[in-house]
């Protein structure tokens, strides 16, 4: 598969920068500090309904788009680290110091089989990780799934990604122990994807929760694009 070869790669020769393509490094310093960005409240606008609060480390593009892409896409399946410290550097801004749970959004069955992981799952476990690395209570659970096979969202406007996405999500099979975690009086629910653009994904997914008696707080991304012009971009609540 692909992503082992690209991982294999990444083993024996020396890495280049996946932002800007510098030799020796996985993310050089400056594109480290890119990705990172300033972590704030970025909604899409306009916002789907039921959207929870929605942070993000920094915009999708440049240095974050090439390297969100090569993790996604291409099989640098090391970048999930780098990536991992952007996502929990933007959940630590949003939350701050509340026990957590990062919830993942599920990926679709054909993107799973194509990439070979499953990236935002994998982002999830890690910036768990180091959210408790800093002190902070925190885990991830996998508590949502597929229900039904969902187009590929390249292309579509807000409108048809919702269409897309309505009632695409279910509680995974085998998860009551981890929703009792996220039901526990004091938890921030914090839902986790890669990128935020029409909010369609983390709208649905929040609606799934909701219905299962579990109320996300905020949704929290590695980046955001921006849409229509300047995008609602601040540190507020």
């Amino acid at each position: 598969m692909v992503y082992v070869t690209t991982a294999l790669l990444d083993l024996v020769l020396p890495p280049r920068c996946a932002g800007c393509d510098a030799p020796g490094v996985l993310v050089c310093a400056r594109c480290t500090a890119e990705l990172r960005g300033e972590p704030a409240r970025r909604m899409p606008v306009p916002s789907p309904p039921g959207l929870p609060d929605c942070w993000s480390a920094t915009v999708y593009a440049g240095a974050a788009r090439r390297a969100i892409l090569a993790y996604k896409e291409h099989g640098r399946t090391a970048l999930a680290h780098p990536l991992a410290g952007a996502l929990a550097l933007a959940a630590g801004t949003a939350v701050g110091g509340h026990p957590v749970v990062l919830v993942p959004v599920p990926s679709a069955r054909p993107a799973l089989r194509r990439r070979g992981h499953d990236p935002v799952a994998r982002l999830a476990v890690l910036a768990a990780g180091y959210l408790r690395a800093a002190g902070w209570p925190a885990s991830a659970a996998q508590v949502l799934a597929q229900r039904r096979r969902v187009a590929d969202q390249a292309g579509l406007n807000a409108l048809q990604r919702a269409e897309n996405l309505s009632s695409a999500f279910r509680l995974a099979p085998g998860t009551g122990a981890s929703m009792a975690a996220l039901l526990e009086s004091g938890t921030v629910i914090v839902l986790v994807d890669d990128v935020v653009t029409t909010g369609a994904t983390l709208a649905e997914a929040a609606r799934t929760l909701r219905a299962a008696g579990a109320e996300p707080a905020v949704a929290v991304t590695v980046a955001a694009t921006r849409r229509r012009g300047r995008a609602r971009d601040d540190h507020s609540r």
